[in-house]
């Protein structure tokens, strides 16, 4: 697909049809994530693919009832591996560039699901130490969850601000 028709494309979906997604099409997905760049190479980041019914139930309640989770076939936890970052770069790699890590293979495995056909949603509020219990890890961070699966509601593509409100000229103005 052609780079800005993607963007273009790109849509937050969260009704999904009790399709799956085909094998070969969440492995693009997978290899999307695996090429994101990372502070320093580092792959300061884990993923978690969930589709068993109830682990995606349990997810659901930790993200506070987002039901979409339970809709979707396949279901993406990122983690970032914070230790990891923070051992090389210290504090700053620790809670940021692992986040950083964990969010831009998000983006990339959220970029490719459109690219292959699938439609996706970023989720980000939910309860950490409830994830954290349901994916079995007490040391990496979740950062995002992603379902992933074929869209069964209408996209509506949502306003954007103007170039004008938000990109600043050499330093930052109030608008």
């Amino acid at each position: 697909m052609e780079f800005n028709r993607l963007i273009d494309d790109r849509h937050s979906v969260r009704v999904f049809l009790p399709k799956k997604v085909p094998r070969q099409a969440f492995h693009r997905i997978l290899k999307a994530c695996q090429r994101a760049p990372s502070a320093g190479n580092l792959q300061s980041y884990e993923l978690v693919v969930i589709t068993d019914e109830k682990k995606k139930k349990e997810l659901c309640n930790a993200a506070y009832g987002q039901e979409c989770i339970i809709e979707a076939p396949i279901v993406l936890v990122f983690l970032a591996d914070t230790k990891k970052s923070g051992h090389v770069y210290g504090e700053r790699g620790k809670e940021l560039y692992a986040l950083q890590d964990a969010t831009i293979a998000c983006a990339y495995s959220q970029l490719m699901a459109t690219n292959v056909g699938v439609a996706s949603v970023w989720i980000g509020a939910f309860d950490e130490e409830m994830v954290k219990n349901l994916v079995n890890t007490k040391e990496y961070r979740p950062i995002a969850i992603l379902p992933i699966g074929y869209p069964g509601e209408k996209i509506i593509t949502t306003p954007r601000r103007e170039l004008e409100r938000f990109v600043h000229d050499e330093r930052f103005e109030y608008k």
